[in-house]
């Protein structure tokens, strides 16, 4: 599964085991969201208004496959959306502080205290534009993907 819902991670089957013990950060630098716009969708990139990479809070596991060989996967862990991302979308991955991930990668953290760390990120921290649909194929790997094409959206002040 790409996304797990922090809401329901302590009561799912396939992720409340890997709660305890299997928790990841992913490493990103800004996602894409698609925004409503007519009878279309226009892809948006949001970031960081530093600039600066952050984390996402996941869950890992490993399958053993049909034919032996072992398969690592993770999930995203999504939450409610920020002021940012509401008008936009209903959910956003969970982004952790510095402070946050070593909280979450800490397994002898319990369950309920790792929990409270999946909240919207503060949405003054920020931003989100609009960027080419080449983001709509995986195939396409450029700069062209993140730059910026007129509308940026903030948080409402």
């Amino acid at each position: 599964m790409i996304n797990a819902r922090a809401e329901t991670l302590a009561e799912k089957p396939s992720f409340k085991r890997l709660l305890g013990k299997r928790r990841c950060l992913v490493l990103a630098d800004g996602f894409y969201e698609w925004r409503n716009e007519g009878k279309g969708k226009v892809p948006m990139r949001f970031k960081l208004k530093s600039g600066e990479p952050f984390t996402f809070a996941g869950l890992w596991d490993s399958w053993k496959q049909p034919d032996g060989s072992l398969l690592r996967t993770y999930t995203i862990v999504t939450t409610e959306p920020n002021d940012v991302l509401r008008p936009i979308h209903n959910r956003m991955p969970v982004m952790l502080s510095n402070d946050d991930a070593q909280k979450w990668l800490a397994v002898d953290n319990e369950i309920a205290h790792a929990l409270t760390l999946l909240k919207p990120y503060p949405p003054e921290k920020m931003e989100g534009y609009d960027v080419s649909i080449l983001v709509n194929n995986p195939r396409n790997d450029s700069p062209e993907c993140v730059r910026p094409i007129n509308f940026t959206y903030e948080s409402p002040a």
